[in-house]
């Protein structure tokens, strides 16, 4: 499976790690300018897909210390069960053609084993002998640049441009799940909530950041649906009629992501029909996919269709209740009583999806957190920056990053290839920050990596774990191997002037499997 049609002249912009269909013959013409978010209009339809369960979930002293002592043994991606679907209004739009195994998005690997931590470290000399050739691959173009750096030490190993600032792509959203997971631990977990409005009869539906609700009923063992409208409308139900409540109407306080669908204006205009991301808001169901695929179409306004969907359900259990009268308000008044509450998994398990499956949009939502934790107004500016600050005091060092959204799918950020290493190398240093290693996904086995390290780098599948990166002239892998001699390696590939994608991402995915191949000593 490959990624996305490559971005042409035209401003329209290519997600990360999308399939990549063979190219036509002739090339299509770029996607339509969607029309601008809009509170109004039908609902779009809940979503069936398959439940992602957690491929971790570990106490952060047992991470820590299994990362300085694991390393990476070959494991087969488990199956995941499939989801509940309610509430099928008809879409508004015909979807797409779903690319072949979009839908099928098994849970990562669990894949540390024992490691000497005595192993000898590459000799530095010998590691730029047997990377460099890679780094010159005719795919990259030139504009290659890396880090390599022992992994529990951070030690430096190679430095080949690593301070140069570089377009990341989707490769920033490590960034973004350093800030959050020390912003707000790996075990909290994001309120779905209704409380009573200031009118009688009033409900407001609260939106956490919560971007994986399903209509069904919640299901604890999954990440997509943890938290189900169908019990949420339940809890509340029973609230209405013990205070002999029969009827009420639905506002949603969306103030959390800035009170209205939110766009980026690096994002391209066909990014939302494509389904590379949806507009932003304080919740959605299943982020805002309008059908059971990855890249199907976005809805226009997430947050509005999750409470429409509430006033439906509430419906069905007795309550009079309009869903074509759901309008969005501003926030729910201070100290109101709390009708009903759902949660999100914990933010471990949504940052193993949302790096796993390349998320912009919950990407987007997890910066969006970490700038409200930091008391930030809402925006994408303002939130990258906070995850910027927040990694910074994470123990990541950010010289020369500038970010402008939290998922590297909007043009202007620019980040050094060291600012990555730095982030793996305090993972496995750090309590907090250790989940994020396990968090991306196994080369040849999981997420965007499921199909990569085949062919000469097939030998280095089971032992790369990394986060991809991936738009027009722009390829990007970090993350970390164990080499040949058993030390943990943290690595940063960055090329932001490759020519076609595929080449661009097979000469990345070359020098990972060098670095896991080779001993690097000299003598």
């Amino acid at each position: 499976m490959a990624g996305p049609p490559e971005r042409t002249p035209e401003p329209v912009a290519q997600d990360d790690d999308a399939p990549r269909e063979p190219a036509p013959a002739d090339p299509a013409p770029p996607p339509a300018e969607p029309a601008p978010p809009a509170p109004a209009g039908p609902p779009s339809p809940p979503v069936q897909r398959s439940a992602r369960r957690r491929g971790l979930r570990v106490g952060a002293t047992a991470a820590a210390l299994a990362l300085l002592l694991g390393g990476y043994a070959v494991a087969d991606a488990a199956g995941a069960a499939p989801g509940v679907l309610t509430l099928a209004p008809v879409p508004t739009a015909p979807a797409p053609a779903v690319p072949p195994g979009a839908a099928a998005r098994p849970a990562p690997p669990e894949a540390l084993a024992g490691l000497d931590p005595s192993a000898p470290r590459p000799d530095p000399t010998a590691l730029a002998a047997a990377l460099g050739p890679l780094l010159a691959a005719p795919a990259l173009r030139g504009s290659a640049t890396a880090s390599v750096v022992d992994a529990t030490t951070g030690q430096v190993l190679l430095d080949s441009g690593a301070s140069q600032p570089q377009e990341p792509a989707s490769v920033a959203k490590l960034l973004t799940a350093t800030a959050v997971l020390h912003a707000l631990g790996p075990d909290a977990t994001l309120p779905t909530r209704v409380v009573a409005g200031a009118a009688p009869g009033q409900l407001v539906l609260v939106g956490g950041g919560d971007q994986l609700l399903t209509a069904g009923r919640s299901d604890p063992g999954a990440t997509v649906g943890r938290a189900g409208l169908a019990d949420l409308a339940d809890a509340v139900a029973a609230s209405l009629r013990a205070r002999g409540t029969t009827s009420a109407t639905v506002v949603l306080d969306d103030s959390l992501t800035g009170g209205s669908p939110q766009v980026e204006a690096g994002w391209g205009s066909g990014d939302i029909a494509a389904g590379y991301v949806a507009p932003l808001t304080s919740v959605a169901l299943d982020a805002g996919r309008a059908t059971p695929a990855n890249y199907a179409p976005r809805s226009l306004d997430p947050g509005l269709d999750v409470a429409r969907t509430l006033a439906s359900l509430l419906a069905q259990r007795g309550v009079q209740v309009d869903p074509a009268a759901v309008v969005r308000g501003g926030p729910a008044p201070a100290g109101s009583a709390v009708l009903g509450e759902v949660r999100s998994a914990p933010l471990v398990d949504v940052v193993a999806d949302a790096l796993a499956e390349s998320d912009n949009t919950v990407a987007e939502a997890l910066a969006r957190l970490v700038g409200a934790a930091a008391g930030r107004p809402p925006g994408f500016a303002a939130s990258a920056q906070a995850v910027l600050e927040e990694a910074s005091a994470a123990g990541v060092d950010t010289t020369g990053a500038v970010l402008v959204d939290g998922s590297g799918l909007g043009a202007g950020s620019q980040v050094p290839a060291a600012v990555f290493t730095s982030v793996l190398s305090t993972a496995a240093r750090q309590p907090q920050a250790a989940p994020l290693l396990e968090a991306m996904p196994v080369g040849g086995l999981s997420g965007t990596l499921a199909e990569r390290f085949a062919g000469g780098s097939a030998g280095a599948a089971g032992l790369v774990r990394a986060k991809t990166g991936s738009l027009t002239g722009v390829s990007s892998l970090v993350g970390t191997v164990v080499d040949a001699d058993g030390r943990l390696l943290a690595f940063a590939v960055l090329a932001d002037g490759t020519g076609p994608t595929v080449p661009a991402r097979q000469s990345l995915d070359a020098v990972a499997a060098a670095l896991a191949g080779c001993g690097c000593r000299t003598g």
